[in-house]
């Protein structure tokens, strides 16, 4: 162990326990957090279905980075290097586009077997593997309608489609041991505004009341349904808005999705958290960065990335949140994406975890507010950064910038090698 770190991170120690804060217990505490990693961002969202085809249904890659993954086993490879520089053990979030067959397999008609190279992988890495029909890039989403178009044999294609996702989901919690979050995304809405707002929702509803209709085991499969307010190519009208999915979720008891980068520029999914804790079982984030509009930024750490882990860990939420990472940047390097989101992710999660909670409780209830924005100002400029590099240095992973020493070395022996 460096001699440095550990100087001062035995400084940061005592500053933070005379604030009552027990650092060795908030390093603890998040040993036990995995961050869900999206598959999507190691090739550009391309998949393996068919690597010759073009993103639609408003996804957008932007940048030409050399170095993406064209095959299973290079995005895995990818995929281990980067958990190799994050520290904890973390999940993989899969979209069905990422199947491992042979043979060109109609999305209506993926199975378990078509993963199980990826539940081998996930065994072998101590991964959990979370799960999402892919309702875009398709020929029957080209008019940017799927389970609330009006052509019945479309809908039923994925409906078909998310019935087999939510079967692969549970084949995942179950082999693996960890439940799969299996998340609905739609692209459905239209540019232009409509006259009918009403009728896609009710076709929306219909659609998914058919789909959740089996139960599966909770234990194996967890079923969450994503909302968003505008996005490329539906920017006036989005089917499966906030206010729809919070309703559905409620009423069917189903996890919601709240994205970062899915509202308003000037709406934020943190203030959201804590109301909608109340009428949902359980919650699903993707963690992401908006730039004007849903652009998924890396994760940098901003005050909402900030905001949004301290309403988890002051609403004793741990239990009850899934946190996914949804961003992809081609422009850099890939894997360092991956890598400096995540652990962002992960720094703003020690953070919160280091806040004097019982004491800015304590002065809020006296009504001491005065006391209150003095010590959370003053939290501003604690020793944070020393406490992270001993959590690092625990967990076997580069300290500070050193992570990018070994990316650098990676893109230069391995993704400088490969070729369009």
């Amino acid at each position: 162990m460096s001699q440095d770190v550990e100087q001062a991170f035995q400084l940061a120690k005592e500053r933070y326990a005379a604030l009552g804060v027990d650092v060795d217990a908030a390093m603890a505490t998040l040993k036990t957090i995995p961050i869900s990693l999206h598959c999507w961002q190691g090739d550009d969202v391309i998949g393996f279905e068919d690597p010759d085809r073009a993103l639609s249904g408003g996804i957008m890659a932007t940048g030409n980075y050399p170095g993406k993954a064209r095959t299973v086993a290079e995005l895995r490879r990818d995929l281990d290097k980067a958990y190799s520089l994050i520290p904890g053990e973390h999940r993989l979030n899969l979209h069905a586009i990422y199947l491992d067959s042979d043979q060109k397999v109609p999305r209506n008609e993926i199975r378990p077997e078509h993963f199980a190279s990826w539940v081998d992988w996930a065994k072998e890495n101590h991964h959990g593997v979370d799960f999402n029909p892919t309702c875009f890039s398709h020929p029957m989403a080209d008019d940017g309608f799927t389970l609330a178009s009006e052509d019945e044999g479309v809908r039923q294609f994925w409906v078909e489609h998310c019935i087999a996702s939510r079967e692969v989901g549970a084949y995942f919690g179950k082999e693996l041991g960890t439940p799969a979050v299996t998340n609905i995304w739609i692209p459905d809405g239209y540019k232009d505004v409509p006259v009918d707002r009403f009728g896609p929702r009710m076709r929306l509803r219909d659609s998914l009341d058919i789909i959740f209709k089996e139960s599966l085991d909770p234990e194996h499969n967890l079923d969450a349904i994503e909302c968003k307010l505008f996005g490329l190519g539906s920017e006036s009208y989005v089917v499966g808005s906030h206010e729809f999915y919070l309703g559905y979720a409620t009423s069917r008891q189903k996890l919601l999705c709240l994205d970062a980068g899915h509202f308003h520029p000037t709406e934020v999914i943190s203030d959201k958290i804590s109301s909608v804790l109340l009428y949902v079982p359980e919650l699903l984030l993707h963690v992401s960065r908006p730039v004007r509009w849903d652009s998924d930024h890396v994760v940098t750490l901003t005050d909402e990335l900030q905001a949004i882990m301290q309403q988890i860990i002051r609403s004793r939420a741990l239990d009850r949140i899934h946190i996914g990472l949804d961003f992809f940047d081609a422009s850099i390097n890939r894997i360092a994406a991956w890598v400096i989101g995540t652990r962002n992710a992960l720094r703003a999660l020690l953070l919160a975890l280091l806040e004097p909670r019982d004491m800015l409780l304590q002065y809020e209830h006296e009504g001491n507010f005065t006391g209150r924005l003095a010590l959370l100002e003053e939290l501003k400029g604690m020793p944070f950064g020393a406490v992270w590099d001993m959590y690092c240095e625990q967990q076997g992973v580069p300290v500070g910038f050193a992570f990018m020493d070994e990316i650098n070395q990676y893109e230069k022996a391995v993704l400088s090698q490969r070729r369009s």
